[in-house]
């Protein structure tokens, strides 16, 4: 049976991995159909790779029941995918030590969609976009720097948010190959995904960047993505932004538009005590561990946040029209 399962496992990854093409613009596109006909499971979990340590292993073995619970069909990953320096290189034993040896429940043995955070973008950075690290783990799948992730049902537009950070640029320990110069980088990033979000013609558009727009955790609102990034979303129609960097958990709504702020980097280190105020409007927030899942259809959002005993804080439930999809 084990056998069986892994066969089965190889197909999907390799298939999601290999259905690449370039869409509108630069980006490019994973085909992920939904493996059942109206609905698509996932879980979104960040900043968690510290070797199974603060409770890294106890979020891992929560989202393993959740994820047999839904028969998930992939996990987001927003980023800080391995501390403190992600990998020096595609062998590096710290990748099996946060990431296979740690998520090894038969449920979360799918593909893996990656986003980079901060902290991988200081060790090499290009190395977990090698597709040598696929061969160490075939669900580990950061396919580009930014990308998406085409499901029919919803469209996930996976967002490079590190070179945004002004900050970062004034450290020599960043990896910015490929990356520089910045301006250049960003308004290419920002036109590509304006031009995707434009022709996406999915029910749902969820953007995904590891720092967050808006948040009322320990490190607050990312100005430049409020300055660049947020218009975008919210002309575009984009109906969620799902980020980690806070390690946290919180919903929050926009003021303004529809978009709704989604917290998901609570998958090790978190309980800062530190909080920041937002213009938008806090719907939950939890200064501690745990993950969050989407189920969707095409015309219902069901999203819920458990925490590290895989409690259910907070649900968010959204509903439109087939009219509605073309917005």
């Amino acid at each position: 049976m084990a056998r069986v399962v892994g066969i089965l496992l190889a197909v999907v990854v390799a298939a999601a991995a290999s259905l690449l093409a370039p869409v509108a613009a630069e980006l490019t596109r994973v085909e992920h159909p939904p493996k059942t006909e109206g609905s698509l499971n996932i879980l979104a979990v960040g900043d968690w790779g510290r070797r199974g340590q603060y409770n890294q292993t106890l979020v891992a073995e929560q989202m393993g029941v959740v994820g047999e619970k839904l028969d998930i069909d992939f996990v987001i990953s927003t980023g800080d995918n391995i501390y403190d320096d992600g990998i020096a290189n595609t062998s590096d034993p710290l990748f099996k030590e946060c990431f296979t040896n740690i998520y090894t429940a038969q449920s979360l043995q799918k593909p893996w969609y990656i986003v980079l955070g901060n902290h991988d973008y200081t060790g090499n950075a290009l190395a977990q976009q090698d597709p040598a690290i696929r061969e160490v783990d075939s669900r580990y799948l950061a396919i580009a720097k930014s990308f998406i992730v085409n499901s029919e049902i919803a469209d996930f537009f996976l967002v490079d948010t590190s070179p945004f950070y002004l900050k970062y640029w004034n450290s020599s320990k960043y990896d910015w190959r490929n990356v520089a110069p910045r301006d250049t980088y960003i308004e290419t990033l920002l036109k590509d995904l304006d031009d995707a979000l434009t022709q996406s013609e999915a029910p749902w558009k969820i953007v995904v960047g590891h720092h967050p727009i808006s948040s009322g955790c320990e490190h607050g609102n990312t100005t430049e993505l409020q300055q660049l990034l947020r218009p975008i979303l919210e002309a575009r129609g984009a109906d969620m932004y799902v980020n980690g960097h806070d390690h946290c958990l919180q919903h929050i709504s926009s003021r303004n538009s529809p978009v709704q702020f989604m917290t998901s980097g609570g998958g090790s280190k978190a309980w800062a005590g530190k909080f920041k105020t937002t213009s938008d409007k806090i719907e939950f927030i939890y200064d501690g561990q745990g993950f969050m899942s989407m189920q969707l259809s095409k015309t219902e959002a069901h999203l819920v946040f458990y925490d590290v005993a895989g409690n259910v804080l907070h649900t968010y439930d959204s509903s439109k029209t087939e009219d509605d999809d073309e917005h």
